[in-house]
């Protein structure tokens, strides 16, 4: 590090990889783990807006110590660091195999920085070390589903993070950091799984961060980070009873496995807010040692007011992504995604609840074949139909002694009350769990209530309800009644939302208040028990609870109603656009008209953001999307169809954006809205071309040609041409590829649009290529990835790249070819993007294999055919397995 003549206050980081010295990492997994350490750190700065090369670092072998220019503002390494560093992260161990995954404690303070000759001296640099060594940290990390825990110093808490926007300070926890002789306060954060059951000191119980699997009918379910292992909610933290359930459930996977196997399904029923979930999610953290490989929550979704039930195939759909395979290449049968998800959970020891099913028939395809899986089915209806080993576990309401017991460990101000009154309120709510567990926050919110005033204000509410609805209606009613005005209308407004889960960013559309104002109303209603936690700052409703809301809203004026949903759907629409621009390949063209900016949006200023946001978002979006749809919003539909266009083409499954184009262009056409057509109808191209629907595609294209043409519209003309030449190359018709691509390249050269012509030009390569015009091919792709380089393009950079290399090999060129595919592999996986790994390692290994490399052909062919495997990319599998044969693979 480069001397200084006097000390500076500066920002101090400390990085360490958890278990960097675990004996099942080989001196290569460790390579690989530094290397990837280095290129998160680089991705996540340089996202974040700090400037990578200018800080200063020093390598600790298993860790980074980095010191930050002094004008670096502080409050980026609150946010958005954090999350830059937890997206760089997953996307890394979603490409490696395990023994390379990075798992990072993060120590972050600021001071005074002084050097001498032996180096950095400085009591605020020596703190930073021992905050990252913290045991609580430690213990934060190791009982995480993620990958990144964050421990503060108690100057940096309260100077810097205290003062970011509302929610980045509630995410921290305060802990005790007693390292050799250094005794501190430090605040700890789990970014991507926030507050585990004691994870830190004094925390309660929280979300586990990721993204629950599940959608409503008709629409794929929200994208889940590829290779997911871990998303069970937290346990109930006054779980209280059952005893007798979780011994048969226990009971029997303890015998199954005495036995050698584990081939357990035990389906759990009950009236709604029994604690049927409850009892699945807690039985499933008892025994989730014995499932270390994988342990998955879905919410199928039969009971959820304003959704149909998730149909088999898109609960398969997010099953498939979390097991590491490309929505997009999902087998478009039940049956082919059935068969799918069994051979990946084949040999697992894998743990998987199924929530709130349906029917026997939803059910039935979820279930892994082979043995080492215990699947926990929770469901009102009784599930008859599935396999004779199934272990149906009927669940009454709690018994009066365990109902007392529940009430007395979530209102503990009542336990020096008699016995009496708190037996008189279990009886009123029915003994059952969830009435119970809101009772028992109203009266903890009310420390001059007696008991008997909460039963008098029961009973009264009760007056009014339906016999069988009477418990928990009156322990709503109650909950509710005694909400302030406000919080009253804010909860109201939050059953109007057409989705299942919420953010500040959204409640403030909905509710028409500030930022500020939803973040802290969402908390406070998360702590009535009014909203449950759906992953970091983000909350949904029980299904009884969405309903009691909705009934709510509905005894409001209409126009309220209305208003309150159009600012919502204006938020989803401005944000998702923003989003889109940042994801889309190609410039739009002929834009829908831009919305008022709402008065609160996330800031979408990057493309791991923007996609971070939408695939967060997704469900939210499609359901979004439908609620247009279903009321004849016409032009909602063509705009907001259009902002999720670069999300559907890059998840998928293309079959679904397939029926939102088409649904899209047939709206645009009621409305006489030409340009939206032309852009619905491009898309809706490209995405059948992908499908390989080549005729399909080529009609759509050409329409939207037409359309652009008579509206005089040259980039949608060129899109369209562009799109129209990579079919015709597909299906063999050369000299119209060609015809087509020039065209489009001579647009885009007039327009000035250069991603435009990267693109047109590297699909011209490929046309050059196929002919054999060798000079032609190479000419175009070096001109593409000059211009892909001038932008920062990466992606644009891997395309050129792949296809020079195999220009290259074609000429016999072969150390270029290896040089080009090797630095295209390299962008790939810095980029997370795994197809173009395994296309780029196909082609390395048969330049390998040209050249009597048949060690080095083999390894990178078959790591192309597991990855291939792993999408479920059927044509880049056949590729690979082609030519692994004569490697002898």
């Amino acid at each position: 590090m480069e001397g200084h003549l006097r000390a500076v206050h500066r920002t101090i980081v400390v990085v360490d990889v958890e278990g960097f010295g675990d004996r099942r990492r080989t001196n290569r997994h460790q390579v690989a783990v530094r290397q990837g350490l280095y290129r998160a750190l680089r991705e996540a700065f340089t996202g974040s807006g700090i400037a990578w090369a200018d800080c200063d670092r020093a390598d600790r072998g298993d860790g980074v110590f980095i010191l930050v220019p002094p004008e670096v503002p502080k409050g980026l390494f609150a946010e958005p660091l954090p999350l830059a560093l937890v997206t760089a992260l997953q996307a890394h161990n979603s490409t490696y195999p395990v023994q390379e995954w990075i798992r990072l404690r993060m120590a972050v303070h600021a001071g005074e920085v002084t050097y001498d000759e032996h180096g950095v001296t400085a009591a605020a640099v020596n703190l930073a070390f021992r905050l990252v060594e913290a045991p609580a940290l430690k213990a934060a990390l190791t009982g995480s589903a993620g990958v990144l825990a964050v421990i503060a110093s108690s100057w940096f808490f309260d100077e810097v993070i205290a003062h970011c926007e509302a929610g980045v300070s509630a995410a921290y926890r305060r802990a005790e950091v007693r390292v050799k002789e250094t005794a501190a306060v430090g605040w700890i954060a789990l970014p991507d799984d926030p507050d585990p059951a004691g994870a830190v000191d004094g925390a309660p119980g929280d979300s586990s961060g990721l993204t629950q699997i599940g959608a409503e009918a008709g629409q794929a379910p929200p994208l889940v980070p590829v290779g997911v292992r871990y998303s069970l909610p937290p346990d109930a933290a006054a779980f209280t009873g059952r005893d007798g359930e979780l011994d048969r459930i226990t009971a029997a996977v303890v015998d199954e496995a005495a036995a050698g196997g584990v081939v357990a399904i035990h389906a759990i029923g009950g009236m709604p807010g029994v604690g049927k979930t409850a009892l699945a999610v807690h039985a499933a953290h008892l025994l989730r040692p014995r499932f270390a490989d994988r342990q998955l929550f879905i919410d199928l979704h039969a009971h959820t007011p304003g959704h149909s039930p998730v149909p088999a195939g898109a609960a398969l759909a997010g099953l498939l992504a979390a097991a590491g395979v490309d929505a997009r290449y999902l087998p478009d049968d039940l049956d082919g995604r059935a068969s799918l998800w069994r051979d990946r959970m084949a040999g697992q020891r894998a743990l998987l609840v199924l929530d709130n099913a349906a029917s026997s028939g939803q059910v039935a395809p979820l279930l892994p074949g082979g043995e080492g899986c215990l699947v926990l089915v929770t469901s009102r209806r009784h599930l008859g139909d599935l396999p004779g080993s199934t272990v149906p576990l009927l669940l009454e309401t709690l018994p009066t002694d365990e109902a007392q017991q529940m009430f007395l460990r979530l209102a503990p101000g009542a336990a020096a009350s008699p016995v009496e009154p708190v037996a008189e309120l279990v009886r009123l709510a029915g003994c059952l769990p969830l009435a119970i567990s809101l009772l028992a926050r109203v009266y903890a919110r009310h420390p001059s209530w007696t008991l008997g005033d909460l039963a008098a204000e029961t009973r009264a509410g009760m007056l009014t309800l339906a016999a069988e609805n009477t418990s928990v209606a009156a322990a709503f009613g109650v909950s509710y009644r005694y909400l302030a005005p406000g919080l009253q209308r804010f909860f109201r407004r939050l059953g109007l939302h057409p989705g299942t889960a919420v953010d500040a960013y959204a409640a403030a559309a909905l509710a028409g208040v500030s930022l500020e104002q939803a973040a802290r109303r969402l908390d406070a209603l998360h702590g009535e028990g009014l909203l449950t936690e759906a992953g970091y700052r983000r909350y949904g409703m029980h299904d009884l609870i969405r309903r009691y809301a909705r009934d709510r809203a509905a005894a409001g004026p209409a126009a309220g109603r209305g208003q309150a949903l159009e600012r919502l759907l204006d938020y989803y629409q401005h944000t998702a656009a923003l989003a889109e621009a940042r994801l889309a390949r190609q410039t739009r063209a002929s834009p829908a008209p831009a919305l008022a900016a709402p008065a609160a949006a996330p800031n979408l200023r990057d493309s791991a953001r923007a996609l971070a946001w939408a695939r967060a978002e997704r469900a939210n979006l499609l359901a979004c999307l439908d609620h247009a749809s279903q009321t004849g919003q016409h032009a909602r539909v063509v705009a907001l169809t259009a902002a999720v266009a670069a999300l559907l083409r890059q998840d998928g499954p293309w079959t679904d954006a397939i029926t939102r184009h088409a649904t899209a262009a047939t709206a645009a056409r009621h409305l006489g809205d030409q340009p939206g057509q032309a852009n619905a109808l491009t898309n809706l191209g490209d995405v059948r071309r992908l499908t390989g629907d080549y005729p399909g595609a080529a009609q759509a294209l050409e329409e939207a040609l037409g359309v652009y043409c008579d509206l005089g519209d040259r980039l949608g003309q060129a899109n369209a041409l562009n799109q129209l030449g990579i079919v015709r190359w597909a299906t063999g018709d050369y000299p119209g590829a060609t015809q087509a691509l020039d065209e489009a390249l001579g647009i885009f050269r007039g327009l000035g649009d250069r991603r435009g012509q990267a693109i047109a030009l590297v699909h011209l390569g490929v046309v050059r290529l196929v002919t054999g015009d060798y000079p032609g091919a190479a000419q175009a792709l070096a001109e593409a990835l000059a211009i892909s380089r001038d932008l920062g393009d990466r992606l644009g950079q891997a395309n050129a790249l792949t296809n020079l290399g195999i220009v290259r090999s074609q000429t016999g060129d072969y150390p270029d070819a290896a040089q080009a595919l090797a630095e295209a592999l390299g962008i790939s996986r810095d980029l997370g993007d795994r197809r173009g790994q395994a296309i780029a390692l196909t082609h390395l290994g048969i330049v390998r294999r040209l050249t009597g490399d048949y060690p080095g052909a083999a390894p990178a062919l078959a790591e192309a055919l597991a990855i291939s495997r792993d999408l479920g990319d059927r044509r880049s599998e056949a590729n690979a397995l082609t030519e692994l044969g004569p490697c002898g693979g």
